[in-house]
């Protein structure tokens, strides 16, 4: 079992969040706590209640929500009165036993998981402590019932195991197709919270991988000048569609306070996390002579990184991001290192293709007599011996109409043959004799 507490401000939003899930028909109240009245014979305004006049006991607590989500391997079926049983052990545990609580069981994911919401101000107005619960509380509260309950351990589990315990379902948003805040919130649930990215690029890098943008406006609009942000969703183009959500409006509040937060601690990331990405990108960039950069995308893709590349409306390169999605991390190019930044890789890239392009050129026009010279001549200083070599097996095997046109090509490779050679050549032998000279006249 993984347990996943937040914290909140308002318990209004983390109620309606959940009673709204309800009314989608994507989950259901199965039990209440502290209450006085059973979850079948209350209204959402009785269920509320009971929250508001608790928080009303204590108004100088300001983070006074508790959000607690329960999740269940895959491979695990259990009854409602079960799930019950073990939502109630669970609060017992962690120290809200006594305090009003609400258990829903969501149906929106691969795996059954419950969420429980509840207050922590006590009904004698005292505060009950949530600093660190999740390590306190809560990690031997779910050792102990998955002991008690025989149920799936999340410790010692392999890698991939423990993602899929993840009480999110992940996946590219497409407008229509679900309910646009719903879509929205998943996405934000899993990068905000996974990924570590230290700019609104690279933020928005992740995001759009799954076909969400955050927005803050232009410089000079009235949401940018009032710190206001909104998310929208993306088209297959990556064009905004539909009408964007503000980011107050989501029960865990992912507003610009909150991102610039997020920025702040993951500005110091792993060196190592850093290498992995470096060491794709080399190797990716040795296997081949030519390597367009789509190539070079592809390349990397099957390493678990995504490179997403910034253009100019001239289609000009500025900037690229990689995401690894392996460890969670979003580089921009140039925190890398000078060498992958956008230009850089460009420049890898274009290197080799532009050698090995100019020499297929010179190949495949090698059957045209009237544009052999003129080629030969346009690519003399792109050539080398074996190129030489090669050219000459061709014209040699095709037929005695290419033999004269052999002494034509006698000054241009003639001139490629002494660029082969630096200023400062000399020969072997007559350095010997300039060294035996030297040596003479030492010797007097």
């Amino acid at each position: 079992m993984v347990a996943i507490i937040k914290t909140s401000h308002s318990i209004r939003s983390v109620f309606y969040y959940n009673e709204n899930k309800v009314k989608a028909g994507n989950a259901e109240c199965i039990a209440v706590g502290n209450y006085p009245n059973d979850v079948d014979k209350m209204t959402d305004i009785m269920k509320l209640n009971r929250f508001v006049k608790r928080a009303e006991l204590n108004e100088n607590v300001k983070c006074n929500t508790l959000h607690i989500s329960l999740n269940f391997d895959p491979s695990e079926k259990h009854s409602k009165e079960k799930l019950i049983v073990i939502a109630d052990t669970y609060m017992e545990k962690i120290g809200f036993g006594e305090q009003p609580y609400l258990v829903y069981q969501h149906h929106d994911a691969g795996h059954e998981h419950l969420h429980v919401v509840s207050i922590n101000i006590e009904k004698d107005g005292k505060r009950i402590d949530l600093h660190n619960i999740g390590l306190r509380k809560s990690e031997p509260a779910r050792k102990e019932i998955e002991q008690q309950f025989g149920l799936v351990k999340a410790e010692g589990r392999k890698k991939e195991e423990k993602f899929s315990l993840e009480p999110v379902s992940m996946g590219k948003v497409q407008y229509g197709m679900i309910e646009s805040k719903k879509a929205i919130f998943n996405v934000l649930n899993t990068v905000l919270n996974h990924y570590k990215y230290d700019s609104f690029a690279e933020l928005n890098a992740a995001l759009k991988q799954y076909n969400v943008m955050a927005d803050r406006g232009s410089e000079n609009s009235k949401m940018f000048l009032a710190k206001g942000l909104v998310y929208h969703i993306l088209d297959a183009n990556g064009k905004s569609i539909g009408v964007p959500i503000k980011s107050s409006s989501f029960y865990n509040k992912p507003t610009l306070k909150f991102l610039e937060e997020k920025f702040k601690n993951n500005e110091v990331k792993n060196p190592l996390d850093k290498t992995r990405v470096k060491n794709a990108i080399d190797m990716a960039l040795l296997r081949e002579r030519a390597m367009p950069i789509t190539e070079l995308a592809r390349r990397l893709e099957k390493e678990g990184i995504s490179s997403i590349f910034r253009k100019s409306e001239e289609g000009l390169l500025y900037g690229i991001t990689y995401i690894d999605h392996t460890t969670k991390n979003v580089f921009n190019g140039s925190s890398l290192g000078k060498q992958y930044s956008a230009k850089a890789i460009e420049e890898r890239c274009r290197l080799k293709v532009a050698g090995e392009q100019k020499r297929n050129q010179i190949y495949e026009k090698l059957r045209s007599k009237e544009s052999l010279i003129t080629v030969f001549e346009q690519q003399k200083n792109t050539l080398t011996i074996p190129d030489i070599v090669k050219v000459l097996d061709v014209l040699t095997s095709e037929g005695k109409q290419y033999f004269a046109m052999l002494p034509k090509l006698d000054k241009i490779i003639d001139n490629l043959m002494q660029a082969e050679q630096t200023t400062d050549y000399l020969p072997y032998q007559l350095k010997n004799k300039k060294n035996k000279k030297k040596r003479r006249g030492l010797s007097h």
